[in-house]
């Protein structure tokens, strides 16, 4: 697919006669600026003279040749949006064309119409050779029960325009062909793709699939707008839905919590074969994931986080957990979801202090692995600090935010595909968490957790250069670059001795020697600090007293 001089379409619209696939393409294209083929007219133009001559002339295989070799030719020389006919992806040739156009990077949308509009339509535009003959709606129903289950599993993207006017269709197009997307690959586990974009909760019915007949919908009340968009596009998919409505932050996070969604899964006849999709911040999808993953020891979820800090952190990975009296996440699962939707729509209804902590995680990740993360931040400090939901979609800010998303998730993904459990590279993930945690705990979670996580990564860069690892200008950089964005990068709340206590209980302990993860020289370098000395650890510590 990337051969020299090839340019390859932006994407192809597949769909039933009558869906509406050349309306909408057009209206797609010119809110786009990109130009607009529809197979059909180019074969016409082809063949000179009209498709239902040709196929009286000629019959429908040879009609099938032309289509599958123009729509192969179109999709190595054209680089616009590109509309296929009713029957095209039925051909095996086209099949395998668009199986390879996916294959590199390329986005099949399966425009699935209400099959009453859409027959409706079909007939009245007429010049529809397959609906020649007999009943014409008995014809397009017969053609619909052969070609849905094909176009479904062909496309990599579904859009559903049941009541949609052209325009409210084009939108939903036009969304899911900017939606950017991050595939995660874990050994020992299923991949799945976690997808960044202006309605990518509309994903919900095909990532959850057939299968499931009940979903159990996990939501807090906060989230009651979002929450509510997902139970309707679940209840069009034909799901029955169970909704679970749990406390928010960190106290919906206990295993009190769980054991009120096991009785209520218990009551209302949960099977393995059923799902549940998880509606919040990081705290509801960690609860979500959980229930999911001891339900019958384990079933189909879909993660759908509301904040930014869930979606850079809490809903990509596998970890699943509760809080203790003993400690944060001690209680847990590695379990990986069926699916990941990050909607961008989401973030318009966040407080600007709950967005700002969510770019602690976004600056871990800048600092463990993809340095150009920092200075995206670096650049928008200002806009990022002043954040303001009711303004921010479809704004420059909105292209940034869902950059930092994409990049932090790929860094995420990178280290988990490798380490699904708490080893080794996964690790480097939890720079900054060994005092974030402590800290947590001593504020009984009031302290939110990327602030907490801001100020434990400024005492990993003073520890690392206290002991060598790094320099005093890159401990500088932690400090004016979280401050910038409006985190804290200081603590005065407990005592060295309870702080050194709960570090003890941290799961990357090993025995009772303390385990950290610093820098290594700079950004990108990570290593592991085994027992460092007693006096460094506290006088970095002191350090972050000011």
């Amino acid at each position: 697919m990337s051969d020299a001089g090839m340019q390859h379409p932006v994407a192809v619209i597949i769909g039933m006669m009558g869906a509406g696939k050349t309306r909408v393409g057009r209206e797609v294209s010119q809110m786009m600026g990109l130009p607009f083929k529809d197979a059909d007219i180019e074969i016409e133009r082809e063949v000179g003279m009209t498709i239902p001559e040709y196929f009286s002339r000629y019959g429908e295989p040879a009609f099938r040749k032309v289509e599958s070799d123009l729509i192969r030719r179109t999709l190595d020389e054209f680089g616009g949006l590109f509309a296929l006919g009713g029957g095209a992806p039925m051909t095996p040739a086209t099949q395998d064309a668009l199986a390879d156009y996916i294959d590199g990077g390329g986005r099949v949308i399966y425009l699935q119409a209400d099959p009453k509009e859409a027959m409706e339509r079909a007939n009245r535009g007429g010049g529809r050779p397959m609906l020649d003959g007999g009943d014409a709606n008995a014809r397009w129903m017969r053609l619909y029960e052969q070609r849905d289950p094909v176009f479904d599993r062909i496309a990599n993207v579904h859009v559903r325009t049941h009541g949609s006017t052209p325009q409210m269709a084009a939108r939903k197009v036009m969304n899911m062909i900017e939606e950017r997307v991050v595939h995660v690959g874990v050994v020992s586990a299923d991949d799945y793709n976690v997808r960044i974009g202006e309605g990518a909760m509309n994903h919900l019915a095909p990532v959850l699939g057939d299968k499931p007949a009940r979903i159990a919908l996990i939501h807090t009340q906060p989230v009651q707008r979002h929450s509510d968009r997902a139970r309707a596009l679940l209840r069009q998919a034909g799901y029955e839905v169970s909704d679970i409505v749990i406390p928010d932050a960190e106290a919906g996070k206990t295993v009190t919590v769980a054991n009120g969604v096991w009785e209520r899964l218990g009551a209302e006849g949960f099977t393995r074969s059923d799902a549940v999709v998880g509606v919040g911040g990081g705290a509801a999808t960690d609860l979500a994931g959980f229930v999911a993953a001891t339900w019958m020891r384990g079933i189909r979820y879909v993660n759908c986080p509301t904040s930014l800090l869930a979606m850079v952190d809490a809903s990509t990975g596998g970890k699943t957990g509760t809080n203790t009296a003993a400690g944060k996440n001690l209680v847990g699962s590695f379990y990986t979801p069926a699916g990941v939707l990050a909607d961008m729509t989401t973030l318009a209804s966040l407080p600007n202090d709950i967005f700002v902590e969510g770019l602690g995680e976004v600056a871990k990740s800048g600092f463990i692995s993809d340095p150009e993360i920092l200075r995206i931040l670096e650049e928008h400090a200002d806009e990022l600090r002043g954040f303001d939901g009711a303004t921010f979609l479809g704004t420059p800010l909105e292209d940034v935010v869902a950059e930092l998303i994409e990049r932090t998730v790929r860094v995420k993904a990178k280290h988990v595909s490798a380490d699904l459990k708490e080893a080794g590279l996964r690790e480097f993930l939890n720079y900054g968490h060994t005092m974030g945690h402590a800290i947590e705990k001593m504020e009984h979670f009031r302290w939110r957790h990327g602030n907490a996580v801001a100020v434990g990564m400024v005492y990993a860069a003073e520890l690392a250069c206290l002991l060598g690892h790094i320099d005093r200008d890159l401990v500088d950089y932690h400090r004016s670059l979280l401050a910038s964005l409006g985190l804290p990068t200081s603590w005065n709340g407990g005592s060295f001795e309870d702080v050194l206590a709960i570090m003890h209980r941290d799961k990357k302990a090993r025995g009772n020697k303390l385990r950290f993860v610093v820098l290594d020289g700079g950004p990108g370098r990570m290593m592991h600090l085994d027992d460092p000395p007693a006096d460094a650890v506290e006088e970095a510590f002191h350090r972050i007293q000011h």
